[in-house]
């Protein structure tokens, strides 16, 4: 098992966006805890250090359990470069569905994630070849490509 990491300024901000993206939801604490700082409280971190530990609102799991977790790390710096890895949300369809249904499909998941606080940055589709995708940003900056 492993988890993605992604460095950020708002947790809150990301995983709103990304658990609306993908279909995730926040993860819940450890079962026995109302909370997660009364999680963190019972493995001995202290009352001064329980903001570092966030609230819980910074992690996202599948809730069909087959995805990754995903945790939202908060981080003093913004980022300031392309992406070296980045999410592709597969929601066109396969190759045995026309060309036009997966566009179709493309543009209303764009439409739908621009509405969360995405921007659209340019479309990957060229004349004679079956594929059609555009490229986003998240609202971080962090890109990621709808296909």
């Amino acid at each position: 098992m492993f988890q993605i990491t992604i460095d950020c300024i708002s947790a809150s901000r990301m995983t709103q966006f990304w658990a609306a993206a993908l279909h995730y939801q926040v993860e819940p604490p450890p079962v026995g805890f109302a909370t997660w700082n009364d999680y963190w409280r019972s493995i001995g971190v202290g009352e001064n250090d329980l903001d570092q530990h966030g609230d819980g609102s910074d992690s996202l799991i599948d809730p069909a359990g087959r995805g990754p977790r995903i945790w939202f790390q908060e981080v003093p710096e913004p980022k300031r470069t392309k992406n070296r890895m980045h999410f592709d949300l597969g929601v066109g369809g396969k190759r045995d569905v026309s060309l036009q249904t997966r566009k179709e499909r493309v543009d209303a998941e764009v439409d739908r994630l621009v509405q969360l606080g995405a921007t659209r940055l340019r479309q990957a589709s060229t004349e004679g070849i079956d594929h059609y995708g555009v490229a986003m940003h998240d609202p971080e900056g962090n890109e990621f490509d709808v296909n």
